[in-house]
């Protein structure tokens, strides 16, 4: 039987907030357990949660981002359950009337061709705690430090077919998070994590199988892993007559294997019902209006802007727009040399490697825009070939000496002089009679092969500071003449 699969996804983002969702407790990773706490967060009696209104505000710029309608009201109700890390025996979260409603975001599918993908809605919800099972003996410790962490939760139709268009759609959330600053979304700390609907279900029908859930990929690797590997097993289970239960499930990357953890939980099983201790949110036009304006530009937006403005190819303004830090970067270098695409291209190659190599971003560039744009100045105006640049590009690396200064220090000035070349041309051809022999008598296409070992020769003897194209014209004119002779 040919089987379908379909994929939702829960998408848990923390934000970026000064202190948590209903406490003034720092809102960030700590070394030391249960120093983050305030008596909210352990659910003391008598105290009372008080909405973080930058959280509020940081889940509408999200929603205003993806083109999603904002609630004018929206409830927090308390999710009940009981785990050790959850001090209150309930999660304050949101359900039937969240803060952001539906959207669609469009992605990429393997056969190149857009395909969108329905977002339910997102909301604004508590994070919990942590239970740590390895660091005491014969004891599982709880550390409260992540107890109210403001998260938003962004849920999707089951509008996905495979593993490689759910990481597509989790890149796309990933950069827009990242655009709009509203968390740090650093994966392997947990400020973004993936829990993955899967089930399957016979080609061609519409009835939607078992759902199993897999909580709390913390990587896009991770994510498609765990959607392969569940997606067989269900296949390889029906196939040998079983049934899929509906359950939560856990993936471990190390063992590349996964188990069930428990039954999934339907919503009555967590009795939702309106918290007492909050009041409704009402969010007013001027609000939405205000924050509109304060959007930045998005990635989609980024990479369409840069093939237009600098005529960059898609797969340049691509790998350039995909990074706000380094689109900002790749426009200080263009803003002092009028070349856009010498600019990418060396931004995209030789930096992009040496960053890589050191395992530093571009903000931490030992080489600024300014430094860069100089050295490609001198390709454009034939001062350096651009051999000899990636000479002065490891040297830039190293030092923050002026590139004009390290040129005359190093003698790596481009010879451009005719006369010069001209010798040494003359000399070559002296020197080797036999491969002129070759030349003269080789029909057009075998020449264009052959000058290649001129060309070798005078780069050799100008410790490859020959002007590439003048050397080849006055090559081509030498060994003419000498031909017409």
């Amino acid at each position: 039987m040919s089987w379908e699969t379909v994929i939702g996804l829960e998408v848990h983002v923390q934000l970026a907030t000064h202190s948590k969702i209903f406490s003034p407790s720092p809102n960030g990773n700590a070394e030391t357990p249960n120093t983050h706490i305030h008596a909210i967060d352990l659910a003391l009696p008598g105290t009372l949660p008080m909405l973080n209104k930058a959280a509020v505000e940081q889940a509408i710029r999200f929603g205003l981002a993806i083109n999603a309608r904002i609630n004018p009201v929206s409830v927090f109700e308390r999710k009940n359950y009981f785990y050790p890390d959850l001090p209150k025996g309930y999660q304050t979260s949101q359900t039937s009337q969240p803060i952001v409603g539906p959207a669609t975001l469009e992605i990429t599918d393997a056969n190149n061709q857009t395909k969108p993908v329905r977002i339910h809605h997102a909301h604004l919800e508590e994070d919990a705690g942590k239970s740590v099972h390895d660091q005491l003996a014969n004891a599982t410790g709880i550390d409260l430090n992540r107890a109210g962490i403001p998260l938003l939760e962004i849920v999707t139709e089951p509008d996905m077919r495979n593993a490689q268009e759910a990481v597509a759609f989790a890149k796309k959330l990933h950069a827009i998070v990242n655009d709009l600053g509203i968390s740090e979304a650093d994966m392997s700390q947990g400020n973004m994590r993936f829990d993955v609907n899967i089930s399957v279900r016979p080609h061609g029908s519409d009835t939607l199988g078992t759902r199993t859930e897999t909580k709390n990929l913390n990587s896009f690797k991770f994510m498609e892993e765990a959607i392969e590997l569940e997606v067989a097993r269900q296949i390889d289970v029906l196939e040998n007559g079983g049934d899929i239960h509906q359950e939560t499930r856990l993936y471990n990357s190390q063992t590349k294997t996964a188990k069930a953890m428990r039954s999934k939980e339907n919503a009555n099983d967590y009795r939702y019902f309106p918290c007492p201790d909050l009041l409704p949110v009402h969010v007013d036009q001027t609000l939405i209006d205000q924050l509109r304006q304060s959007l930045p530009e998005l990635t989609g937006d980024r990479i369409t802007r840069l093939q237009h403005q600098y005529q960059l190819s898609p797969y340049d303004a691509s790998l350039i727009g995909e990074n706000a830090a380094l689109c900002s970067y790749f426009e200080a270098v263009v803003s002092h040399m009028s070349d856009a695409k010498l600019a990418a291209n060396w931004i995209n190659g030789e930096l992009a490697a040496a960053l890589n190599t050191r395992e530093i971003s571009i903000q931490q560039s030992p080489i600024n825009p300014e430094r860069l744009a100089a050295l490609l100045t001198r390709i454009q105006d034939s001062t350096i070939s651009g051999k000899i640049a990636k000479t002065l590009f490891e040297h830039m690396l190293e030092n923050d000496s002026d590139v004009d200064i390290l040129i005359k220090q190093q003698n790596l000035q481009q010879i451009n002089d005719d006369d010069s070349l001209l010798a040494l041309i003359n000399t070559i051809i002296e020197q080797n009679p036999q491969q002129v022999t070759n030349y003269q008598q080789a029909d057009d296409n075998k020449r264009k092969k052959m000058l290649g070992f001129f060309v070798g020769q005078l780069m050799k003897a100008t410790q490859g500071q020959a002007n590439p194209s003048t050397a080849n014209k006055l090559l081509l004119k030498r060994l003419n003449a000498s031909s017409s002779t």
